[in-house]
């Protein structure tokens, strides 16, 4: 079974978004193993909290990436 594993900051996507994540990701796969692949393959978004995650030893936040406002993520 195909899968695929995208962890993003926290309130960073919209679900249209994630939704968009999925659905090429399986496209990706299904280009590459045939349409046998469409039915198997699990795509997972998982929104890492923020400062739950860091690049060269350093904890990175929105802050210091310059996203001061997170995108809306009313309906998940």
């Amino acid at each position: 079974m195909p899968f695929a594993n995208f962890k993003v900051p926290e309130k960073t996507l919209t679900p249209k978004q994630k939704e968009e994540i999925v659905i090429r990701t399986t496209e990706l796969y299904v280009e590459i193993y045939g349409e046998r692949a469409r039915n198997n393959t699990m795509v997972l978004v998982e929104e890492v909290a923020d400062g739950g995650w860091g690049i060269a030893g350093k904890v990175l936040t929105l802050a210091t990436l310059g996203e001061a406002t997170p995108t809306d993520t009313n309906a998940a």
